[in-house]
């Protein structure tokens, strides 16, 4: 059931303490977490607390929530200091685009030269 925690999800693990995180922002609804292979100086994950399977089915069963993660991800790249150079806010939906982890996320990435288009 969409929003209930899933036994076999990593960050499902991450939010409830069972995996441990370098956490770096906590909100009510979301869990800001230092990616464990950053692609560039600032690499965070901004994850909803509640489990949603990619960005398209939190946008469509709770896009109050999909707007939490918007916001911290902009919180994150301020507290990082990503925000004087630039970020990007990226969320890889399905398995081509490179989602490996089935938990709704954004990862916010900035500290360096962000060249378009990306891959």
């Amino acid at each position: 059931m969409a929003g209930e925690p899933q036994s076999d999800c990593l960050f499902c693990k991450i939010v409830s303490g069972e995996v441990p995180a370098t956490i770096v922002r906590e909100s009510e609804t979301t869990v800001a977490f230092q990616d464990i292979n950053p692609q560039a100086p600032t690499h965070v994950l901004v994850i909803p607390k509640a489990h949603h399977t990619d960005a398209a089915a939190l946008a469509a069963e709770a896009p109050e929530l999909a707007a939490d993660v918007l916001r911290e991800a902009g919180e994150v790249a301020a507290q990082e200091k990503a925000d004087r150079s630039g970020y990007r806010i990226v969320f890889n939906t399905g398995a081509g685009a490179g989602q490996t982890v089935f938990h709704a996320h954004a990862h916010v990435l900035g500290g360096r030269g962000l060249n378009w288009p990306p891959g």
